[in-house]
């Protein structure tokens, strides 16, 4: 187990933008690693009414240290006024990639 080591996932309203995401996080440091994936199909209730949209995932490896800063650098860049930030724990993986993950969001 490593509780150091977390995956953000951010979705995103076209693969342009989680591209952007992906890249600026990786850029920075704020993120080891990034992988887009979509397009999904979402379902979701917004101000009142059940909306449908195709969106992207874009996933971010990085430290539980580092969480915060990707949460504000996200708000940042993104198009939603209320985005997706989800921070889950990384419970188990190889040793030597969750360290990699930890040495490459470290500035």
């Amino acid at each position: 187990m490593n509780p150091d080591c977390v995956q953000v996932t951010v979705t995103a309203a076209s693969q342009e933008e989680a591209e952007r995401l992906a890249e600026d996080a990786v850029a920075r440091r704020l993120a080891a690693c990034a992988q887009v994936q979509g397009p999904i199909a979402s379902t979701y209730r917004w101000e009142g009414r059940i909306e449908h949209a195709a969106e992207w995932y874009c996933h971010l490896k990085t430290t539980r240290a580092r969480t915060a800063a990707i949460a504000a650098r996200v708000r940042e860049l993104h198009s939603y006024r209320n985005p997706e930030i989800i921070a889950l724990p990384i419970v188990e993986g190889s040793a030597e990639y969750l360290r990699w993950i930890a040495s490459e969001t470290t500035s």
